[in-house]
């Protein structure tokens, strides 16, 4: 399995003092944490897409392109881009580029967007929600297939025989569909091909009937469904014990929920966070122990090759980031690469169900 990280920058407000980092002192961050997964052997980094006061990134593909030149290995991706409120040949352009100064490692993970403020900042109805994302899906890929593209537009501008330019140092830039909960969604991924990338916000067992909808569309339409790639991912920490990621992190999730979702609660309490940790919830916060055999049943129950820890959640300080994502490399993912090697595909999860094994303290 791949293993990365991805942060959409938060800018969440010091929980002790009340203070946030400026977008500066957040960006400067974000790549010295790049270059920490870098060097630890991580296999991809992605940046989310935002567009309000509280989050640091609203132009991702620039602060990719600073990352391209700090790393050697890391796979470099908007995580998710908002397709719907994006010209699409001016994207394909931004990651032609950055493929370009990172010597082939851009790739695209599009989505609709859960956040919405982007419409009608750059002129566009949440009427046309789903048709802009549909549309303009299907335009950026001919112009990733095509160095010269005709398109009709009806939400988009029309190409009559235009360049496409510059082409990128993959023959294929990568383009993946980022998917919530929408069954109309993991659908149209298999449709038309495209590896698909699951935000897990509860468990996975919600998630299995979807994901066997995407293959089943992804046949149905003639495509090789057993060989498209289904990543996964979701929120994490780790520390050496569970008892001590737990309360460690609790505070900075709290944080999260009640400044930075789209829509923020008013109180995030402990017990429902303590439950979401527990086997079978969606929130991979625990020791190594724990996150490898969480991450052994999403891979059971999903069949993911990749999965993707959203990371520096609620302004979790660098150090203690930067050590979650070290335990990340060291611990859980050759533990999790072991188990699946040993036991095959979609077999960990049911071995560690027969073995009894239990969760590390």
């Amino acid at each position: 399995m791949d293993f990365g990280i991805f942060t959409f920058g938060e800018l969440s407000r010091n929980i002790r003092t009340g203070s946030a980092l400026s977008p500066q002192q957040r960006v400067k961050e974000i790549i010295e944490l790049a270059k920490l997964a870098d060097q630890a052997g991580l296999g991809f980094l992605g940046l989310g897409e935002h567009h309000r006061h509280d989050f640091a990134l609203s132009a991702p593909e620039i602060v990719l392109a600073a990352i391209a030149r700090e790393t050697k290995n890391l796979r470099l991706s908007t995580a998710v881009t908002v397709l719907s409120t994006q010209d699409p040949v001016r994207l394909f352009e931004q990651f032609a580029t950055l493929d370009l100064i990172s010597d082939g490692r851009a790739e695209i993970i599009a989505g609709r967007g859960a956040f919405v403020e982007s419409y009608p900042l750059f002129g566009h109805r949440l009427e046309d929600y789903d048709a802009l994302f549909d549309e303009k899906l299907r335009m950026l890929l001919e112009l990733r297939d095509h160095a010269v593209v005709d398109w009709q537009g009806q939400l988009t501008q029309s190409l009559a025989g235009l360049d496409i330019a510059p082409r990128p140092v993959q023959d294929k830039l990568p383009v993946w569909v980022g998917v919530g909960g929408t069954p109309a969604s993991f659908a149209r991924a298999g449709r038309l091909g495209l590896p698909l990338f699951v935000a897990l916000l509860s468990g996975p067992a919600r998630f299995r009937r979807l994901v066997e909808l995407y293959r089943q569309s992804a046949a149905d339409a003639g495509h090789d469904a057993a060989g498209l790639q289904v990543g996964a991912g979701g929120h994490f920490y780790a520390a050496p014990t569970s008892q001590q990621a737990r309360d460690t992190f609790y505070p900075y999730y709290r944080a999260y929920f009640e400044q930075n979702m789209p829509r923020p609660v008013d109180h995030f309490p402990r017990a429902t966070f303590d439950e979401w940790t527990e086997p079978g919830g969606g929130l991979l916060v625990g020791s190594p122990q724990q996150v490898i055999e969480k991450l052994l049943e999403i891979h059971g129950t999903l069949g993911n090759s990749r999965y993707m820890a959203q990371i520096g959640l609620g302004g979790l300080p660098f150090a203690e980031t930067a050590r979650s994502i070290e335990l990340l490399a060291t611990e859980i993912m050759p533990a999790v690469n072991r188990e699946i090697g040993a036991a095959g595909p979609g077999a960990a999860a049911a071995g560690l169900a027969e073995t009894g094994t239990s969760t590390g303290n």
